[in-house]
């Protein structure tokens, strides 16, 4: 076996992802609020970035007054006694509202502080205000108690009676509800509340909850003897009972408002586009590092190196947000274009749309659309809608236009809002309706579209 040894060209392709390049492709899928983190962290890491703060337009200097103008404003200052504090005129008190700054709440309280802020105004043994304590401490998000009483006991080495009337207290506090152990138990409470009895409200609740979900109000009246009707208002009683009385309080890391990263407004009838990046902070390259770079500089080589690498980086970063900033105003500004007849007439009127012809128009990848409209809001004149919501499949018309499946949805939402309660509309029913208005739609479709928008079938929609 013999082999030969020699030198051979090759010319070959290769895809680097080089770090500036995965920089640049992480900034531009951040939202504002996490570019600004994003920025912040960078500046840490990075001495050669420092943040560019605005300063108002500095008015040219004007000469200095001369003594007697200084002392005339001086006494007309102290003739002014208002910032002093003292009355203009005597016999006269001038009120001036201060806010009151308990009135600004930077949280809404949660469940378990406005449950503790009622206990500290009862009076009990500090024994049960201990044991109430615990059960506050185990309620989930809905407001339901997560822990049995046998497991409570055994943890806090007492008597199930002691938890027992630690659990009334509990549910005797507001909201209404609170302390429950299941749905049942939840509801029973809020109607022990209700000005009058109603017996067939609680055997709603004790035997026929699951039926009562299912919309099977004949199969329950039959059961009761009763009309179906009476069933109807009972069933309308419970639907105003609140299943969760947890669920209005705020909870830990809660999302209480979204940022817009784009903003279109309409001006004198055209469209205006505002990239929503004040909060970031405006980055600068510090001069006093600079200069190490200056071919006079005595710094030696490593420090060279490391201040060359630090301004590359720099400068990349910078250029990054720029260009995040530019594809974001590109592709903002597309979906303005196609989408003029929503931002006009609302929902109804939007279109299908995929993410490769935003990307023919703009010129750049469909990944790049992408990664432009990931977790990016931009608020219209229609409403703050996610912008991958613009990017919806659709059907075609018997006229040849096509409907977004966004703008069916609202359709089939007017279709049952219009239906007469006593005889619901079926699924096959809808679809004819939609091909009178002139769209082909399965009665597959239909169902699936119902199920997403959380309308009910047709037995749970009937009313007697």
């Amino acid at each position: 076996m013999r082999m030969d040894f020699g030198l051979h060209l090759e010319q070959t392709q290769k895809l680097i992802m080089t770090p500036e390049l995965r920089q640049a492709i992480t900034v531009l899928q951040l939202s504002s609020v996490e570019l600004t983190e994003y920025v912040e962290q960078q500046v840490m890491e990075n001495p050669l970035l420092e943040v560019k703060e605005h300063d108002p337009e500095r008015q040219e200097d004007s000469p200095p007054p001369d003594k007697k103008e200084q002392d005339l404003e001086w006494i007309e200052y102290f003739q002014d006694r208002s910032d002093l504090g003292l009355s203009p005129n005597r016999g006269q008190r001038e009120i001036i509202e201060q806010p009151n700054y308990e009135q600004f709440v930077t949280q809404a309280p949660t469940l378990a502080e406005y449950l503790n802020f009622q206990l500290s105004l009862i009076s009990v043994s500090p024994d049960i205000k201990k044991f109430v304590q615990y059960l506050i401490g185990n309620l989930d998000a809905r407001g339901y108690v997560g822990i049995s009483l046998e497991e409570a006991s055994e943890q806090l080495a007492v008597g199930q009676e002691k938890l027992e009337e630690s659990l009334k207290i509990l549910q005797s506090f507001d909201p209404p509800g609170v302390g429950a152990r299941n749905l049942q138990e939840c509801l029973t409470i809020q109607v022990n509340l209700l000005p009058e009895e109603h017996p067939i409200v609680r055997r709603l609740i004790d035997d026929f909850l699951p039926d009562l979900a299912s919309g099977r109000l004949s199969k329950i009246a039959a059961k009761l003897n009763v009309s179906p009707q009476e069933i109807q208002k009972a069933a309308d009683i419970v639907k105003t009972l609140e299943p969760k009385p947890g669920r209005n309080f705020s909870q830990q890391n809660d999302t209480r408002y979204i940022i817009p990263d784009v903003v279109v407004e309409k001006v004198e009838g055209e469209y205006v586009i505002l990239v929503n990046d004040v909060a970031v902070p405006r980055l600068t390259i510090n001069n006093t590092y600079r200069n190490v770079l200056a071919k006079n500089s005595s710094a030696d080589q490593n420090t060279r190196q490391f201040v060359e690498e630090k301004l590359n980086a720099a400068a990349w970063l910078i250029r990054s947000i720029e260009q995040r900033r530019l594809t974001l105003y590109k592709v903002a500004n597309c979906l303005v274009e196609l989408q003029r007849d929503f931002l006009e007439h609302g929902v109804k009127q939007l279109k299908p749309l995929n993410l490769r012809k935003v990307a023919d128009i703009v010129g750049v990848h469909e990944s790049t659309v992408s990664r432009a409209t990931s977790n990016k809001y931009i608020q219209t004149p229609q409403g703050v809608f996610e912008m991958k919501y613009f990017f919806s499949t659709g059907l075609s018309g018997t006229s040849g236009n096509q409907v977004s499946a966004e703008s069916l949805k609202k359709i089939l939402q007017e279709i049952v809002q219009g239906e007469d309660p006593a005889t619901p509309l079926s699924d096959q029913k809808i679809t004819e309706l939609f091909d009178q208005r002139g769209v082909k739609i399965s009665r597959r479709t239909v169902t699936k579209y119902r199920d997403e928008l959380g309308i009910p079938s047709t037995t749970r929609r009937k009313r007697y």
